[in-house]
């Protein structure tokens, strides 16, 4: 099977242009689907069975190589910078936080969760934007 990079990448800037976290096309016996994480690739008939042949890449938009300590978002939600709006941020680039410190607000189900800091370190990143959606796993920041 033949993968045609071109499906993906415009399948991929779809995700950023629509604010998507995932897309999938079927024509006939093939399969795309492409989220934020991955892309998979099927090559049967969508409903012949649960088990599929998938092929995982990163995401070529996202293809920024990132380098430090991820921490990564323990629930499915809403983040959140500061505790209210107009308030002083939890965390900048270039501040220094300690293991536990509070960097960013989940909400989810209209219950604001904070989210600790796994690790010490400087504020590298902050890879999610103030009150946009965030998936489980999803890296919201990167510590030096």
């Amino acid at each position: 099977m033949k993968i045609n990079k071109s499906i993906i990448k415009e399948l991929s800037d779809y995700l950023d242009e629509f604010n998507l976290s995932e897309i999938e096309i079927t024509e006939k016996d093939t399969k795309i689907k492409v989220s934020k994480n991955n892309v998979s690739i099927s090559n049967q008939p969508p409903l012949a069975s649960p088990t599929y042949d998938r092929l995982t890449e990163n995401d070529s938009s996202k293809s920024n190589t990132k380098t430090g300590t991820e921490i990564t978002s323990p629930i499915i939600g809403t983040a959140y910078h500061a505790p209210e709006p107009g308030a002083k941020k939890f965390v900048e680039v270039g501040k220094k936080i300690k293991k536990g410190d509070t960097i960013m607000i989940v909400e989810a189900m209209k219950t604001m969760n904070h989210v600790p800091s796994t690790a010490d370190g400087i504020v590298k990143e902050i890879c999610v934007e103030d009150g946009h959606p965030v998936e489980f796993g999803q890296t919201i920041i990167i510590l030096e």
